[in-house]
């Protein structure tokens, strides 16, 4: 049997969980409501969805060096008091996120930040591949759905697979630990650094460097 849009909903009203949360949680629990409930809540996501209101005026701007000084990345984590800002747990927070970005180098904090411009590029791009490929007109959109979502999680923080646990997104970590912590984190911006970033380097090749110093 399967989950009707109405215990969905129930779900949400007693958690204010997400509507995907919530479904999610009923299909593990066989529907079961005091089970998803529970699963929910193990997971932070019913206390996170009842948080989600709180102003998150306090945290730490969080530094983070990498590779002998050859990466660097600062961001900006906030929760609702300065007791949980000084906390190790909230520090350790800090220190994972920036280093999952070290690593995987996000372009945007979240999908709201890709400017128009760019998210109709890759729309453009990818249409013309799947024409390319054949496929028909009426599933090319259902198909292009799928490929943003990919996009996304390239090159947006919040949607990336956390590099220390792929089963859960940045997004879903930060809600996990809301729920542990019993206050609202968020993650307000970040910018990474990389030594010789934007420096255009001159490559040459050892045969042509001999030649131009025998015309000199």
């Amino acid at each position: 049997m399967g989950i009707t849009a109405s215990e969905i909903a129930q779900l949400r009203a007693k958690t204010g969980a997400g509507m995907m949360d919530c479904k999610n949680a009923l299909e593990e629990a066989a529907g079961n409501m005091d089970q998803a409930i529970d699963i929910l809540r193990k997971k932070g996501i019913a206390k996170a969805a009842k948080r989600a209101d709180k102003i998150t005026a306090e945290g730490l701007v969080y530094s983070y060096i990498h590779g002998e000084g050859r990466i660097g990345v600062l961001l900006e984590l906030n929760c609702e008091t300065d007791f949980v800002a000084k906390t190790d747990q909230f520090k350790n927070l800090a220190n994972d996120i920036a280093m999952h970005i070290a690593a995987t180098n996000p372009k945007y904090l979240s999908k709201e930040d890709v400017n128009i411009e760019e998210i109709e590029r890759e729309k453009d791009i990818y249409r013309a591949q799947l024409k390319n490929e054949g496929k028909p007109e009426e599933m090319i959109e259902k198909i292009l759905e799928g490929k943003m979502s990919r996009y996304y999680t390239e090159v947006c923080l919040l949607e990336q697979a956390f590099i220390k646990d792929e089963e859960k997104t940045i997004i879903q970590l930060l809600n996990e630990k809301t729920g542990e912590i019993g206050e609202k984190i968020s993650l307000r911006r970040f910018v990474r650094f990389e030594l010789g970033e934007g420096i255009e380097k001159v490559c040459k090749d050892f045969a042509e460097e001999v030649r131009e110093q025998m015309e000199v």
